[in-house]
């Protein structure tokens, strides 16, 4: 085994830090802080409990940011210390401990580093997906519900508020389609990478044969919208009809027209919303939804102009984007990055921090090579 590099490993975790440390802009961070804490310290900021929440939550978002910063900046100088002690004294524990805080504090760079390649138009802010079964039948379905409970459930592991909005079950088992939102700084620029064609193979626990079943669902992740984005949807170009809502819930949801269906008339879109009591409260969520929707397919537009303008750009996403096998062997796999797990159950509870950040990555790398192409 090849003796460990403490001066190169040293080395290359400062040059990282002062790389991201650049990228990010540590002084804009901080009079960003002050801004955020005059804004938060402002009387009647709980007038408006949904502004209050966006200001303390960048707030917070911006204070660990320059936390873990700092003490990764502190770190590498208390860890070269380390290493001069070891060696001065030839102790063998002193240098594996340094060991250990040396490869630590690179994978706390490389998380910090996703952050500097999220620098999409939209990227900072929150995210409202759907999911919806695909081509299996039932086991799609099933599927589907599958893929919402790994996506709350990376939602909690990492600390982010997220709500289920919409659900509509299907019959015999699992889900049709279910629309959630996750309120966390970054959550459309981690989540949008999850966008695509999701294919399961599996043995058919719905199959009384026990034969192997391949079924699909799509992930659809769109930013949710602000006020500042304009997004005028007309009365006359939207149909909005209302109606019991179905599954769980209680009895005061189920016997009340309170869910809402609205149907933008001039693109075909359908939004469905039905979590809350009030069908006032539906149909305002509904449209934040569909005013998302729109500024994407807004987005879509003015990339595909450009897309015209610069020519065929390569590598596009496709439509099958992640495979989860579970027979004949274990493994899932991301198609487009390349990055494969035999650890099944523990991406089905919540463990794609990996497979998000590896899709960060082939993401940017996909935007520079666009770039490279449309200046040439």
């Amino acid at each position: 085994m090849a003796e460990f590099d403490y001066t190169q490993a040293i080395a290359d975790a400062r040059a990282k830090y002062e790389s991201i440390a650049l990228a990010l802009d540590i002084d804009r961070m901080k009079q960003q802080e002050q801004d955020l804490e005059v804004e938060a310290s402002a009387p009647g900021l709980w007038d408006d409990p949904e502004n209050a929440q966006k200001i303390t939550s960048k707030l917070s978002a911006v204070q660990s940011q320059l936390k873990r910063l700092a003490s990764a900046q502190q770190r590498i100088e208390d860890v070269e210390t380390l290493v001069e002690l070891g060696q001065e004294e030839n102790d063998a524990d002193t240098l594996s401990e340094a060991q250990n805080e040396v490869e630590g504090i690179q994978k706390d760079l490389d998380d910090m580093e996703i952050q500097t390649l999220m620098d999409g138009e939209y990227d900072e802010r929150s995210a409202v997906v759907t999911i919806r079964s695909g081509a299996g039948g039932v086991d799609a379905a099933d599927f589907a519900q599958m893929l919402l409970r790994m996506y709350l459930r990376w939602a909690e592991r990492n600390g982010y508020k997220a709500k289920v909005m919409d659900t509509s079950y299907a019959e015999e088992a699992g889900i049709k389609s279910a629309t959630f939102q996750v309120d966390a700084p970054y959550a459309y620029g981690r989540l949008s990478v999850e966008g695509g064609t999701h294919r399961l193979v599996r043995i058919s626990p719905f199959d009384n044969q026990g034969r192997r079943q391949t079924s699909f669902a799509a992930v659809e992740v769109v930013p949710l919208v602000e006020a500042t984005d304009h997004i005028d949807v007309p009365e006359s170009e939207i149909r909005v009809d209302t109606y019991c809502a179905s599954g769980p819930g209680g009895q005061g949801v189920n016997t009340t027209y309170s869910a809402v269906r609205i149907t933008h008339i001039p693109t075909g879109i359908v939004v469905t919303m039905q979590d809350e009591r009030s069908q006032i409260q539906n149909r305002a969520a509904a449209m934040a939804v569909l005013q998302s929707r729109l500024l994407v397919l807004r987005h879509e537009e003015e990339a595909k102009k450009k897309k015209e303008l610069a020519g065929d750009i390569k590598a596009s996403w496709g439509d099958q984007m992640r495979s989860y096998v579970l027979h004949p062997y274990q493994m899932v796999k991301d198609l487009r990055t390349g990055y494969e797990t035999s650890q099944t159950q523990a991406v089905f509870d919540g463990d794609i921090d990996e497979f998000i950040q590896e899709g960060i990555r082939w993401r940017h790398e996909q935007r520079r090579e666009a770039a490279e192409e449309a200046d040439e």
